[in-house]
């Protein structure tokens, strides 16, 4: 096998439709677009749920009920593998160096360690949150685990 030789898997690969090209490839005269309005002019595209200026079902409809996603806790995973692959035995592992390591990036409340994995080195964590497996593996691993505190977000005025 050579490079020159290679060709796509039989069956993967379908020419693109051509429109406008006469009668005879079936996608003449109008092209597909049926006839008029506004659908068969260029530049038709239509945002999702618009329906003609007619108000639309998502106004029509009454609003129900509440959602508490604003004011969720959201913590960035880091599993105890990662750890394991990352800190030396007897290291104390906070924040800090865990975004340090590249193991939690971006914004979020805290950081949550998950039992993923397992762990031999004695490492004291020091975490915003801890699952119930991780924190068993690390204590038995005979680490410490230290609950971080959140700082909470200051109050809108």
């Amino acid at each position: 096998m050579r490079l020159h030789t290679l060709k796509p898997r039989h069956g993967s690969r379908r020419r693109s439709e051509r429109f406008g090209r006469g009668t005879g490839s079936g996608h003449g005269k109008t092209s597909g677009r049926g006839h008029k309005g506004q659908g068969s002019r260029s530049g038709k595209g239509m945002r999702p749920g618009f329906e003609g200026g007619q108000m639309p079902l998502f106004r029509r409809l009454p609003k129900r009920g509440f959602n508490n996603a604003r004011f969720a806790t959201v913590y960035l995973p880091v599993n105890l593998d990662s750890l394991e692959e990352h800190f030396a035995a007897g290291a104390r592992v906070d924040a800090a160096a865990i975004r340090k390591a590249g193991l939690a990036n971006g914004r979020a409340d805290g950081i949550k360690i998950l039992g993923t994995g397992k762990l031999t080195k004695k490492l004291t964590v020091v975490a915003h949150a801890f699952s119930k497996a991780a924190r068993e593996a690390i204590e038995k691993a005979g680490g410490a685990c230290e609950q971080a505190v959140r700082t909470p977000a200051p109050a809108a005025k």
